[in-house]
């Protein structure tokens, strides 16, 4: 992009590093850690280590201890190419374990790798960064999530939406990767199209031991098929000529890699009809998009066909956007999806980490909420009681509402999510 965007996980990073010996920023490639750890070196007068560099991953890989000796905070860049400098980083840290020690950056996760569960145990902070919020893109402050938490009153405002259905298209297909950002529709396609085929054809295969390789490619743009769906294992796997074992793993290592999401269940000790399968959603609604071949016209449609898509794909860009503003809050947020035997369901349910208190949210492609709308969020706020803080129905329409039969839920358009902060 054209400027640097100022990311908010910064300030956190900041903060950690005064809490813990190691931080470890972990998410998909190209979202932006090493530009954000040049910056937190940058903020100290020190020098990144790159391991994505072969000549500095060759003299780690020999000897790893070189690279964790000398003034601290010390910077290293895709730590996952050269895992045993996590031992040494261990040594190091028996001979002085205080806070601020080191940064490291992977793109995969910790607990993928087979030594990392060896290793800094209760030492460690892990900060997931993840694809631009729409608020960092258009420079505002969003803390929505926030308010909802704090005082959900304050959210419903008079001023309508102005955003049209094809605008919705747009930063759907566009997604949250820096790069892909401000391109036309064939560069944008390019740009995903070099990016999976770098994940699939290197990553996947240094993370793990792949059987059928030209299998990925394939079960990945299937898996985009389902996004915002019940993963459903066997299916999927069938429909690419796999084994459910081989098709279970390979999901794992999309999911290690950050290509896709799974939203565990939520709630399942609150009654026995809680459904425990786990949605799918693919880490970028832009990324399933070109998967797909779905551009914003195309999107747009109001054809049955391009309408179911815009439907699973606006609910995976709003899950995204929420999530990420759950990774700024103070506390670690559990999040999860809900859903009943009886079909009442909640795409998104989100449980402050510090007092147990819950957001619901749910997610229409329509212009208008109905009752039934509503339905999910009345049965997980009587499940829950005075936990129930919010819920809100995102949806495309122009205003906001509160509802005076359906007490703590109300109706935002789906933009609000990145309007500035409120005062």
């Amino acid at each position: 992009m054209k400027k640097l965007i100022q990311r908010r996980v910064q300030e956190i990073a900041l903060q950690r590093m005064t809490e813990s010996p190691v931080v470890l920023l972990q998410g998909p490639r190209s979202v932006g850690k090493s530009t954000l750890l040049r910056a937190l070196a940058d903020q100290h007068g020190s020098q990144v280590v790159d391991f994505d560099e072969p000549a500095v991953r060759s003299i780690a890989a020999d000897d790893p201890s070189l690279f964790v000796v000398g003034r601290k905070p010390i910077f290293i860049d895709e730590y996952q190419h050269v895992p045993e400098v996590l031992d040494s980083i261990k040594a190091e840290l028996n001979r002085d374990g205080t806070p601020g020690q080191f940064v490291i950056t992977g793109s995969t996760r910790f607990d993928s790798l087979p030594l990392a569960a060896q290793s800094l145990t209760g030492r460690l902070h892990r900060i997931e960064i993840l694809p631009l919020s729409q608020g960092e893109i258009n420079a505002s402050h969003e803390n929505l999530l926030e308010a909802l938490f704090t005082d959900a009153s304050t959210i419903v405002t008079p001023q309508p939406s102005t955003t049209t259905r094809h605008e919705y298209a747009n930063r759907i297909a566009s997604g949250g990767f820096p790069l892909a950002q401000e391109r036309t529709d064939a560069a944008l396609n390019r740009w995903f199209d070099d990016y999976i085929t770098l994940c699939v054809e290197r990553d996947l295969l240094e993370l793990g031991r792949v059987r059928r390789p030209s299998a990925l490619a394939p079960l990945l743009t299937r898996l985009a098929s389902q996004t915002a769906q019940i993963l459903n294992i066997s299916r999927v796997g069938s429909s690419e000529g796999l084994p459910t074992s081989t098709a279970s793993d390979y999901v794992k290592l999309f999911e290690s890699s950050f290509l896709v999401r799974l939203l565990p269940a939520w709630g399942k000790t609150l009654r026995p009809t809680i459904a425990s399968r786990p949605k799918i959603h693919m880490v970028d609604s832009g990324l399933a998009a070109c998967l797909l071949r779905l551009p914003p016209d195309k999107l747009a449609g109001l054809d049955p066909a391009s309408m179911q898509q815009f439907g699973h794909l606006l609910e995976t860009f709003v899950v995204g956007e929420v999530l990420k503003q759950a990774s700024w809050l103070q506390h670690r947020a559990h999040v999860g999806h809900w859903r009943t035997h009886d079909g009442d369901e909640v795409d998104l349910v989100i449980e402050d980490g510090r007092d147990g208190s819950v957001v619901g949210i749910e997610v229409k492609a329509s212009g208008r909420v109905h009752r039934q709308d509503r339905r999910g969020l009345r049965m997980l706020r009587q499940a829950l009681g005075e936990r129930f803080v919010a819920g809100v129905v995102f949806y495309t329409g122009t205003h906001s509402a509160r509802y005076t039969d359906d007490d703590r839920i109300i109706a935002l358009p789906i933009d609000r999510l990145w309007a500035a902060a409120s005062t």
